[in-house]
């Protein structure tokens, strides 16, 4: 499940299918699927705002798409809130997929990833913290010292 979350997709071909994408929005007949591919590439982009777009194409495809693949839709915006690090939006489309389909091994599989950068960037930023709390307390301990030393003189 990480080598989904972690995929970032190449520079042409989310150029090859935001040209489709386009070209049928200009037209003003975008199929499902051209939909679909832009979407997902947006969303494995190394940006975030593209990601952002990505999950409001899925969010559409969700409303006017195929019922048969709302699951899968659901999923990505998942998929894409995990990217973002929005952990706790992540979690909410992943349990709300879960409550349908409690056996459903993609969404367990993206809910064991969320939880796991959950716990992760807990752990670093108790530690970045720790360490400023620590850096100010020797700092503070310098001057305190300094201004002890330069009383005695």
């Amino acid at each position: 499940m990480e080598n989904i979350v972690d995929d970032v997709v190449s520079p042409e071909d989310l150029k090859k299918y935001e040209t489709i994408y386009t070209k049928q929005l200009i037209q003003g007949d975008v199929n499902k699927q051209a939909q679909f591919d832009y979407a997902w590439c947006l969303i494995r982009s190394k940006y975030q705002n593209d990601m952002k777009k990505g999950i409001d194409l899925f969010k559409d495809l969700y409303l006017h798409g195929d019922v048969d693949a709302k699951r899968d839709y659901i999923f990505y915006i998942g998929v894409a809130q995990t990217r973002l690090k929005n952990y706790t939006e992540a979690l909410r489309v992943v349990h709300g997929l879960l409550e349908v389909e409690p056996t459903n091994w993609q969404a367990k599989g993206l809910e064991h990833v969320i939880k796991e950068r959950m716990k992760k960037e807990a752990i670093q930023g108790a530690a970045v913290v720790g360490g400023v709390t620590m850096a100010f307390g020797v700092v503070g301990g310098l001057i305190a010292l300094s201004m002890a030393l330069s009383k005695k003189s």
